[in-house]
């Protein structure tokens, strides 16, 4: 077995700090489904989106240092506030280590369905402070205008599995409706920047009624790893370990929380035995 070969069977590392990546988890599985992967969540010190940019590159580099020990060949940042804050500094820091965020995917499929280029954001507090969004997508369309507005709540209303309930209508709708009723802003397409979001899909959908494209980084995200993958001649070649294929769930603390969140977010059952408890500080 030649090194190259040795490469391929590692498996793809997934990092977020908590359940949301989860969402992006469930697309790459769909779009790579011969590929293993190595989940890391860091419920021990969530919710990222609160902490200062200084603190949130600093659990990102150990992070991320913790897969590079278990063995990964590719980094997925599944969480749009890492993404956001500490993506530059994780290339800097790791440039042998092919990586990609969740931003850059949502803003070009946002760009490629949007009419006229007046895209609105719901995320954390953090990702639009540190204005990710709008500097992706001006660097594709210098003519694009951008809306960011935080929704925190919406990711609290997310892992407490709140799909369908008068409440979480509200909430969006307390949300989105300044933007909905902006008829100067008139956006016309809305990225879900929060990886939470995407299970509050359908209700958002409900109060959208068709108003905006949604647009999901995940799956946007999904497609890009697998051309990358592709690109680098890393995409798992070994029948063997294609029969292999599993996920593994590494958290740094609540393993029962996260387990419990964890089906609502991937819509499946998850065995206690894939989930180990790890500490990366």
């Amino acid at each position: 077995m030649t090194a190259e070969f040795r490469l391929n069977d590692l498996p793809i590392g997934v990092f977020d700090s908590g359940v949301g990546g989860l969402t992006v988890l469930k697309e790459l599985k769909a779009a790579l489904p011969e590929e293993r992967f190595i989940y890391l969540a860091d419920t021990a010190r969530l919710p990222y989106g609160t902490k200062t940019p200084a603190t949130i590159t600093a659990y990102a580099l150990q992070a991320v240092n913790f897969l590079l020990s278990q063995g990964i060949k590719f980094l997925v940042i599944a969480c749009n506030t890492a993404t956001a804050l500490a993506l530059p500094t994780l290339k800097e820091h790791f440039p042998k280590l092919p990586m990609m965020g969740v931003i850059e995917p949502g803003a070009h499929a946002a760009l490629r369905v949007s009419k006229n280029k007046n895209i609105a954001v719901l995320a954390t507090l953090a990702t639009v402070s540190s204005k990710a969004y709008e500097e992706a997508l001006l660097r594709n369309e210098a003519q694009a205008k951008i809306l960011a507005k935080p929704a925190t709540l919406l990711v609290s209303i997310a892992e407490e599995g709140f799909l369908n309930q008068e409440l979480t209508r509200l909430a969006i709708v307390h949300y989105l409706e300044d933007i909905l009723n902006d008829q100067k802003f008139n956006a016309d397409t809305l990225i879900l920047g929060c990886t939470h979001f995407p299970v509050l899909r359908k209700m958002i959908e409900q109060v959208v009624a068709g108003r905006m494209h949604i647009v999901d980084s995940a799956e946007v995200l999904a497609i890009e790893a697998h051309e990358l993958l592709q690109q680098q001649a890393l995409l798992q070649n070994n029948p063997r370990e294609a029969l292999r294929q599993n996920t593994r769930f590494l958290v740094t603390d609540g393993v029962g929380r996260f387990m419990q969140v964890a089906e609502i977010f991937l819509q499946q059952p998850i065995n206690s035995e894939d989930i180990t408890l790890v500490d990366i500080s």
